[in-house]
């Protein structure tokens, strides 16, 4: 027999979409009902230690054939510890979940860069907690295509975090950093809601693949702009200590040179300097 893959029982993939699906709605502009389907069903749970196996296995490439080997060895061993029962009772209340807040065909629809290395794991998993007699074929296939993942050569390690970005969720150091930063902030009231310019920052940051010059481009036109407006501004404002803290401001804010990736740090910093034009402007109309 062979072991069918299903995505809605995939808890890899199942994460990766919550994740993307929370910075779409931030994006937007709105309260995501994802994040708190996360903070419920990821965390202190069955599904959280299945989810931390995917985890290990999207975060390891590049190892010898040997260390690949014994780490998928370790981590379907470790998937035989999970109770399987509360597994599949907290999958279904997870999907009857999200079906109540999105429409399931548009939530599942989105393309994943790991779909077929977490589909393989998934697979193997399934196999490894069966006791029916599987398909030697599909064992074999599965588990080629997972030591192809965690072997495989890693070019740069901005291409994956790219990769990543490009889909909007990763798990990668970058990404979480950025969007917490933004859930933070955006939750602790700092911003009611983000500006259009700030929206079109992120979308250019998530959309881009690697910090490409393009990229690159576009942070260093946002930086030029932003100090017009500022300096435009600072003409306008009629107080003294006003005007000292925005030359300050424009002289901290410096273009990125041709070997410098642009970080989360940077559009952090280029969404508080928007803040901070918005702000100005509602001051000083």
């Amino acid at each position: 027999m062979n072991i069918k893959h299903s995505k809605y029982k995939n808890t890899g993939i199942l994460f990766e979409l919550l994740v993307r699906q929370v910075t779409a709605d931030t994006l937007n502009g709105g309260d995501s009902p994802a994040l708190s389907i996360i903070q419920k069903y990821f965390v202190k749970s069955e599904l959280s230690k299945e989810y931390r196996l995917y985890e290990v296995l999207n975060k390891n490439t590049s190892l010898t054939e040997g260390k690949a080997t014994m780490i998928l060895q370790t981590l379907l061993q470790n998937s035989k510890k999970l109770s399987r029962s509360i597994l599949r009772r907290e999958k279904y209340n997870l999907i009857n979940e999200i079906k109540k807040h999105y429409n399931l065909e548009s939530f599942f629809r989105t393309k994943l860069p790991h779909y077929k290395t977490y589909a393989a794991f998934y697979t193997l998993t399934e196999i490894e907690n069966t006791e029916a007699l599987v398909d030697t074929n599909q064992i074999v296939n599965n588990k080629v295509t997972l030591l192809e993942h965690l072997s495989s050569s890693n070019i740069k390690e901005e291409r994956v975090e790219a990769e990543v970005l490009r889909d909007f969720q990763s798990y990668d150091k970058d990404t979480r950093m950025l969007t917490y930063k933004i859930l933070m902030e955006k939750f602790n009231g700092k911003y009611t809601n983000l500006h259009d310019s700030q929206k079109e920052v992120l979308r250019q940051y998530i959309n881009s693949v690697d910090s490409t010059p393009v990229l690159r481009e576009f942070y260093n036109t946002e930086v030029e702009k932003i100090k017009a407006q500022l300096n435009e501004l600072n003409n306008e404002v009629k107080d003294k200590a006003v005007q000292i803290k925005i030359n300050e401001v424009v002289s901290l804010i410096q273009e990125l040179d041709k070997t410098s990736n642009v970080t989360s740090e940077n559009i952090v910093n280029i969404l508080q300097y928007i803040e901070l034009v918005e702000e100005l402007r509602v001051e000083h109309a």
